[in-house]
């Protein structure tokens, strides 16, 4: 595939939000990778019609936190202790913090799907540079 041959992918799943006393309530997540944006994994929370809300992180943070706990800053993923079918996700923003459990496999088949489009380590390939430069230069102050 060459880079100009962009793909996106897809999934709608559903996550468990981990409320206290162990109680969880499913909210419906899209995944969507994007080769336009290949260092990069979105997931839109519904959050009632017609309001979503949109997380962005790197692909290479759901692929370690399949594994081992990852993330250092808004986005942190781990493995569920005791329970490897299960991935927590932990998004943090100025209006608090939501905990999440979403399927292990789900979650390592959307990446290896990612990986099709997009092989680990050619995300430069499909990188137009002068394109992203004009979007950082929108956004400068």
């Amino acid at each position: 595939m060459m880079a100009s041959d962009h793909r996106t992918i897809q999934t709608a799943t559903l996550f468990h939000l981990v409320a206290p006393a162990s109680v969880s309530a499913p909210v419906g997540v899209e995944l969507r990778y994007d080769s336009r944006n290949p260092y990069e994994v979105s997931m839109s929370f519904n959050a009632g019609k017609p309001n979503t809300v949109d997380w962005v992180f790197g692909r290479d943070l759901l692929a370690d936190g399949l594994l081992v706990d990852s993330g250092e800053g808004d986005v942190r993923i781990s493995p569920r202790s005791g329970e490897t079918a299960l991935v927590l996700i932990t998004l943090t923003s100025p209006a608090g913090q939501a905990i999440f459990e979403a399927d292990a496999d789900l979650l390592a088949e959307f990446l290896n799907d990612s990986y099709e489009v997009v092989a680990p380590g050619d995300e430069h390939l499909f990188m137009n540079v002068d394109e992203a430069l004009s979007q950082l230069m929108q956004h400068e102050l």
